[in-house]
């Protein structure tokens, strides 16, 4: 079946608030059999929102709309819609207690516009909000359907999970039940190389590749039959993948490299601390995001001058002087100089050119040194980038806690 996402609100058109909405439903859709074939967005204008629908009809079996379920004069999908489908709009006054109710919860006064949101469209399908004041609903019509869901994400979300992602399950004659690989030192374009006869000969499961500053998701689709286990068409693929990437392979529960690190780390209790210069901190704010961090991560320092990198991590002025502060002279000093002072088991540090200027021939813009300290010794990576100062950013932090991660794992680093 095909399925369409249609966004409605001004704006959204205006770049005001960012389709987070169709992100999320997108991603959840295939684990129902359903397909997204159309992104739409369109103002809070009701001819507009009535010619979208239209031809969302035409092609699609089954429309999602976000968005214009408020109790403003300008919030009017449902009047919208339901005139699309000859329906009237009539009182559910169970919407309306529950809204009564969520004033009355959240200590404020009801406006009488806020009424509005309690009318339905006759004969619908009532989704309850548990999370605001905008039910959603429901209309189903020969063998189109159509889904009235709240704009807010913090309302659209639980109710696209608890009742809708349901809503399909009972209707669905099969599931897509996906894996995710995450892989980190390969190119999209040399992994697509890698396992292309794998994606050649697909048929059940799916193979798709997708890129993200600096490493490669693989997502590995079954298609299966309520109540069928898609491990038998899943883990043979699966298992193949993973003998191809080998050590580059950092996850196959769809984490986060810091997240895999950090726990890594967590699991051994080995002891960290961070001296960054061009991350600004961002490594460490990183880290702190996972729970439990605590355990092993002691502290860290950001020294952007070369007065601070001596003062506070002890590194020679002789070596900033020959080598600079860019360098894998200091950045081992760095990586040295602050597992010392906080006494941790490894330390990491990171120096280097995030741009847009204070590149140079020699440096260019994108040149970064990591450093990573434990009692075995030192090592240091050189790091050439592109991109703006924020994805040179990204991409430093990720590879550090690479680097993290195979020295916890004792893999060649």
């Amino acid at each position: 079946m095909k399925a369409e996402i249609l966004a409605v609100g001004t704006e959204l058109l205006m770049g005001q608030i960012a389709n987070t909405n169709a992100q999320y439903i997108s991603s959840k859709l295939p684990e129902v059999g359903l397909g997204v074939y159309y992104h739409s967005v369109v103002g809070d204008n009701p001819d507009r929102l009535q010619e979208s629908l239209k031809l969302a009809l035409e092609r699609c079996d089954v429309v999602i709309t976000t968005g214009g379920l408020g109790p403003t004069q300008d919030d009017l999908t449902k009047e919208t819609i339901a005139r699309a489908f000859g329906k009237k709009l009539v009182l559910h006054e169970e919407s309306l207690n529950d809204i009564k109710s969520f004033f009355i919860r959240v200590g404020r006064q009801m406006t009488s516009n806020n009424e509005k949101q309690a009318y339905m469209p006759e004969g619908c399908i009532i989704l309850e909000n548990n999370n605001g004041t905008a039910p959603g609903c429901i209309i189903e019509e020969g063998s189109k359907t159509v889904i009235m869901l709240p704009g807010p994400p913090s309302e659209m979300k639980p109710m696209f999970d608890e009742a809708v992602m349901p809503y399909f399950k009972k209707k669905s004659k099969f599931l897509i039940e996906s894996r995710f690989l995450r892989v980190f030192g390969i190119g999209e374009s040399a992994m697509e190389t890698l396992i292309m006869d794998l994606i050649d000969g697909q048929l059940n499961p799916t193979i798709a590749t997708y890129a993200k500053e600096g490493e490669v998701t693989l997502r590995v689709s079954a298609k299966i039959k309520d109540g069928e286990s898609a491990d038998s068409i899943l883990n043979p693929v699966i298992n193949e993948i993973k003998e191809r990437t080998g050590e580059c392979l950092y996850s196959d529960a769809d984490q986060n490299l810091d997240e895999v690190a950090a726990k890594l780390l967590i699991e051994k209790n080995i002891t960290i601390a961070a001296a960054e210069s061009c991350t600004g901190g961002l490594i460490s704010e990183m880290l702190t995001n996972i729970p439990g961090i605590s355990k092993v991560f002691i502290g860290g320092a950001v020294t952007y001058s070369n007065e601070s990198k001596s003062e506070l991590l002890g590194v020679k002025k002789e070596t900033l002087q020959k080598y600079g502060a860019v360098s894998c002279q200091t950045a081992a000093e760095m990586a040295e100089g602050i597992r010392k002072r906080l006494n941790t088991d490894i330390s990491v540090s990171v120096t280097g050119i995030a741009g847009p200027d204070g590149g140079t021939a020699e440096k260019p813009v994108g040149l970064v040194y990591i450093g990573l300290s434990s009692e075995k010794g030192t090592i240091t990576k050189e790091l050439r980038l592109s991109g703006n100062r924020k994805r040179i950013r990204n991409v430093t932090a990720l590879n550090v806690f690479d680097i993290i991660r195979r020295h916890v794992m004792g893999l060649e680093n």
